[in-house]
């Protein structure tokens, strides 16, 4: 059987939620393998809307294991809370239906003060954008030895000793920061207050999927964000503090590298980014106001209004190639019905010299300038189309020349929210 990676290949927001419920019909579990609750899903289901952050898209559909793994921080208040929110849509969640890893480390209250602060502090051009909720912070305890693990909260003297350890690293930060010391016996309580809430759900998340997979069962691996966000190899420093290209889906839940049958990566027919750094073809005319409108680009979980540009084909041929994308499914194209006039980006020009990738030095990236080449747009609506018979020509050619640019075919493509209106070409699933 199949295992698939699903994987944002822009800058997130590019409907990674609609295609992992339309996936996850075809498999038997769903992993969520990096990321925090930073990062929102929306799925449209027969006309009602889910939005989730931390729990994996599986969890609405019945029948399913949802997981979260160890590459995931977690916080335990919010998950709980998201929880009793998707109970009240008539979502059943039992530990029979969700497992958390064992070994997945928490967001804490003091690491959403700290990310909150940092942020507060810092001086203009250099924000990261960051949404205050800790995924940084917690993601640093995790890699400096002293984070605190779903598994400790079962030891009350396990966690004390790891709430210390902590402790140690994080009150001289506040203390320069002027922030009050953290509270160590009220800390300590609410977490275990929370632990009997949380440990039901918690396993051996390694274990159980080498299982199912060795029973034939179809794993599909969601990511959250965008490979551009990748703290190895997206725009730093304004990225995510884990890596989220295709890779990290193995390591993320304990799985070996040959469990991945199939990569795809989800593309927005235009480009988006919520947040600051560098964005070569962000459009800030009427063009680029269309966009949002249209596509209403508003951020799942801030709200904020996101930054909209043309189809960066330079971006997303980088993205395919360092996830090994397989197939793309392609987003949102009906947001570009009625434009006259469309452009791709085939790469930049930087003092003089075309590139066909976007470099890494932060310098070298301000420089870049866009090189574009034009299409003509299509005024009839692609919208809920599902059959390339429905659309028109002009698009047709549109998307045939995102796949010649970035080197990567289309296997789905996306007209609406709605996951029934979706033209399958390759199925991912298929053996």
């Amino acid at each position: 059987m199949a295992n698939v990676v699903v994987v944002g290949a822009q800058w997130g927001d590019e409907g990674k939620g609609k295609i992992v419920d339309w996936l996850s019909e075809r498999a038997d579990v769903i992993c969520r393998f990096q990321g925090g609750h930073n990062a929102g899903h929306t799925l449209v289901i027969d006309g009602k809307v889910y939005k989730l952050n931390a729990l994996p898209s599986g969890v609405v559909r019945g029948g399913k294991l949802s997981v979260i793994g160890n590459g995931v921080v977690l916080d335990p208040w919010h998950l709980v809370e998201e929880i009793a929110k998707i109970r009240q849509d008539g979502v059943e969640i039992t530990p029979e239906t969700l497992m958390i890893a064992e070994n997945t480390a928490l967001i804490l209250p003091i690491h959403g003060e700290l990310d909150r602060a940092r942020e507060a502090a810092a001086s203009a051009g250099t924000k990261i954008g960051t949404t205050g909720r800790g995924i940084g912070p917690a993601y640093e305890d995790k890699v400096g030895r002293r984070a605190v693990r779903a598994a400790d909260l079962a030891d009350r003297a396990t966690l004390e000793a790891r709430v210390d350890r902590a402790l140690q690293h994080h009150n001289p930060l506040r203390k320069g920061l002027g922030i009050d010391e953290v509270d160590r016996d009220a800390l300590i309580a609410r977490l275990l207050e929370i632990a009997p809430e949380l440990l039901p759900y918690v396993g051996p998340v390694w274990k159980v999927l080498n299982e199912r997979r060795r029973a034939g069962n179809r794993i599909l691996f969601e990511g959250a964000q965008g490979a551009l966000l990748d703290i190895d190899f997206g725009t730093y420093p304004f990225v995510t503090s884990s890596n989220v290209i295709a890779g990290q889906a193995a390591t993320g839940v304990g799985i070996g590298p040959g469990a991945i049958d199939y990569v795809l990566g989800i593309v927005k027919a235009y480009t988006t980014r919520v947040g600051e750094g560098p964005f070569p073809t962000e459009l800030k005319d009427a063009d680029g106001q269309r966009l949002g409108e249209r596509g209403h680009e508003f951020g799942t979980v801030t709200g904020r209004k996101r930054r909209c540009g043309w189809f960066d084909a330079a971006l997303v041929r980088q993205t395919c190639m360092t996830s090994g994308v397989n197939g793309i499914a392609l987003t949102k194209l009906d947001v570009l019905d009625g434009f006259e006039t469309l452009k791709i980006c085939t790469g930049y020009d930087l003092d003089g010299r075309i590139l066909d990738y976007l470099p890494f030095a932060a310098e070298e990236q301000a420089r870049c300038v866009p090189v574009y080449e034009e299409m003509p747009g299509w005024q009839e609506s692609t919208e809920g189309a599902r059959s390339w018979a429905e659309l028109p020509a002009a698009a047709i050619k549109y998307v045939r020349r995102i796949e010649e640019l970035i080197h990567c075919p289309v296997a789905l493509l996306s007209t609406s929210p709605e996951r029934e209106d979706t033209i399958l070409v390759t199925d991912p699933f298929s053996d």
